[in-house]
């Protein structure tokens, strides 16, 4: 049902030593949505992207997926509850092709560790989901590539489509359009667009004409805080923001 909240952090804070990364950030994800979280380098954005995946825990707070509360869960919990995502950083492997890829990342979630003696390439689950999940993100024509051979613009929608493969309901994606030209940056956003209706998702990016482009709502971060979240429209009018962020103020 779009517009349901699957996601929703609830004063959630960070701490390493001295230094409080996440103050007290309130977050919801809405199916239907893209929702853009931006700041400078150091705001806590991907952060706070590490402590909604349980790849790092949580000081304070707490994290609610549908409903219930998942502060406690692992990573791995999360992931086969329905939490996916992508990382600053290509996390595919570059050695195996785009099938092996997202049959892999369809393993995760549908484990068969009593089939000891099956053959993985052959799972009559995983691989009609990993098929699945290539041609959503627009690799179908390229199954057999090997992902180290693809270009950037592609390996990234690889890792949409390892995402897919988990079959999550929210997709947590850091950065997904770094490094790309203007032709790749126009794929993955339509890409984003399509996928949006069956999800809720989180965008972590510095493109500010892509994140003004496609996100329905933006949370601005500074110093671990939210300084202001929003439409596009409201957001991009805030003075607080213009000052702090987009440069823009008279």
């Amino acid at each position: 049902m779009s517009g349901e909240v699957l996601l929703r952090a609830v004063d959630l804070s960070r701490r390493f030593g001295g230094l409080l990364a996440l103050d007290r950030v309130n977050l919801e994800l809405q199916r239907g949505s893209v929702h853009a979280v931006i700041g400078t380098n150091g705001a806590g954005k991907s952060t706070l992207i590490n402590v909604l995946s349980g790849e790092l825990a949580a000081s304070s707070g707490r994290i609610e997926l549908r409903g219930s509360d998942i502060s406690g869960w692992t990573q791995p919990k999360r992931a086969r509850a329905g939490i996916g995502r992508s990382y600053q950083r290509t996390t595919i492997f570059p050695n195996f092709s785009v099938l092996e890829n997202c049959r892999l990342a369809a393993q995760a979630r549908h484990a068969r560790p009593w089939a000891w003696w099956a053959d993985a390439a052959a799972c009559p689950v995983c691989v009609p989901a990993a098929c699945e999940a290539a041609a959503r993100a627009g690799l179908a024509e390229v199954l057999e590539r090997i992902a180290g051979t693809l270009s950037h613009g592609q390996r990234r929608q690889l890792e949409i489509a390892m995402c897919l493969a988990g079959a999550p309901e929210v997709l947590l994606l850091d950065e997904p359009l770094a490094g790309m030209g203007a032709e790749e940056t126009e794929r993955m956003l339509a890409l984003l667009t399509a996928l949006k209706a069956e999800h809720a998702i989180a965008l972590v990016e510095h493109d500010m004409d892509a994140v003004f482009r496609i996100a329905d709502r933006i949370t601005v971060m500074v110093n671990g805080t939210v300084l202001a979240s929003g439409t596009p429209a409201v957001v991009k009018a805030d003075p607080q923001v213009q000052a702090a962020y987009l440069g823009t103020a008279a």
